[in-house]
């Protein structure tokens, strides 16, 4: 069994306020004097991860993700604990960390890369394939000050992934790229993974985390909350945004083997769901394109000055395929009591690749889930796509299509 590339273990970090700075100083070699006040961002963080494997790390802000990060590249010294490395790592952290405004693209991107441990020779033979990945034209040999900071995303990638490195990081810088270059970025990440590279991804996108990382660790308070299957854990996540006001956050393991994840102050609740076809009839699976209802009771349990419906359909994956509101289609319910009934329906075609797929429901007090979270039911429903009639095709969605052809002599 081989061993894994990266292990931390009791990994914290606290920022100390000692009586005087030569205390500070004494203290760095080994001589120990109380601080006045000691704050710590990170505490017991422990995880492994194998050769190949695709990690995500999500939390809220000041959960500790970028302290993790620059520990585990060692650009910051922990106070307690060990990171162990088993091959070369290429990270790209804060914006344009190690880039020096007054040098051009060209020049920051040898500085970095020779920062790397990278010769002149390797970098001379890599520089053109940096500048044409990076496609920022004549600005690659402009100063870095005059770049947005989209350009130098572009930069700093192209630089960082020109060689391919046995361990990959890559933090929220990567949102700040234009959608073209987010595309491209993403697929040499995933070449890279075939390849047998192992990432390391911080990111508040929930369906980067669930197309491309095989596990999700979930950060709050400076401790590690949840570490397991990224849908299991995004849905924690997305729960715990909204637990604003004491919301009650439960986690119930199904027949099926999923996870499936409840929040909310409880005021309504979703008593029944189901999928009906155009005869009336509760079904489990659905023709491509054929027409469906979504059946949705409500019951309320205390009185309520708002109640909104949302639902959200969502992939194996547990990625986003469609979702709307009810207040988006009109449909507002004001002044309810505790007792009433609220019955919704929701018309559509099921214009679904084929494939196995699940409903999340959303009560809210308006048309956000964060703020009045009433409940929030994750796997509510499940169904399944399969193509009886329809031409063969590929992809997540079934689009009527007229194709004409014509064939002439020149």
């Amino acid at each position: 069994m081989s061993l894994p590339v990266l292990e931390v273990t009791n990994i914290g970090k606290a920022y100390r306020n000692y009586g005087s700075e030569l205390w500070r100083i004494l203290s760095w070699f080994g001589l120990r004097f109380k601080p006045i006040h000691e704050t710590w961002t990170l505490q017991n963080i422990s995880f492994s991860i194998a050769a190949g494997e695709a990690i995500g790390v999500v939390g809220q802000n000041g959960a500790g993700k970028s302290t993790l990060l620059k520990i585990i590249t060692g650009t910051l010294k922990p106070s307690t604990g060990s990171v162990t490395v088993r091959g070369k790592i290429a990270a790209i952290l804060e914006l344009g960390m190690g880039f020096h405004p007054d040098l051009t693209g060209r020049q920051n991107a040898y500085h970095s890369a020779g920062l790397m441990g990278y010769t002149s020779t390797q970098i001379d033979a890599v520089i053109d394939q940096i500048e044409a990945f990076a496609e920022v034209g004549e600005y690659f040999d402009q100063p870095m000050r005059t770049y947005s900071s989209g350009m130098q995303m572009r930069v700093a990638f192209a630089t960082v992934t020109a060689y391919r490195p046995e361990i990959l990081i890559v933090d929220e810088a990567m949102s700040v790229g234009d959608a073209y270059f987010q595309h491209k970025s993403f697929d040499r990440i995933r070449q890279f993974q075939t390849a047998g590279t192992t990432l390391l991804l911080v990111s508040h996108d929930r369906s980067a985390i669930q197309a491309i990382c095989d596990r999700a660790i979930l950060l709050e308070q400076g401790r590690i909350l949840k570490d397991g299957e990224p849908e299991e854990v995004m849905d924690f996540y997305n729960a715990l945004i909204a637990d604003k006001e004491n919301n009650k956050v439960e986690q119930i393991k199904l027949d099926n083997g999923k996870v499936q994840t409840i929040s909310g102050t409880g005021e309504a609740k979703v008593e029944d769901i189901g999928l009906y076809n155009d005869k009336g009839e509760k079904v489990e699976f659905v023709g491509v394109g054929d027409p469906v209802e979504l059946r949705v009771r409500i019951k309320v349990y205390q009185d309520i000055p708002e109640l909104v419906l949302g639902f959200m359909i969502k992939d194996r994956l547990g990625q986003s395929v469609f979702g709307l509101t009810s207040k988006d289609y009109g449909i507002q319910h004001t002044k309810l009591i505790s007792g009433e009934i609220l019955n919704f329906v929701f018309k559509y075609d099921a214009n679904f690749g084929v494939g196995s797929y699940s409903i999340a429901t959303a009560l809210a007090l308006g048309n956000t889930h964060i703020e009045g979270n009433l409940e929030w039911k994750d796997l509510a429903l499940v169904f399944n796509t399969v193509n009886i009639i329809k031409n063969q095709f590929v992809g997540s969605n079934w689009i009527e299509i007229e194709a004409h052809s014509g064939r002439y002599n020149d």
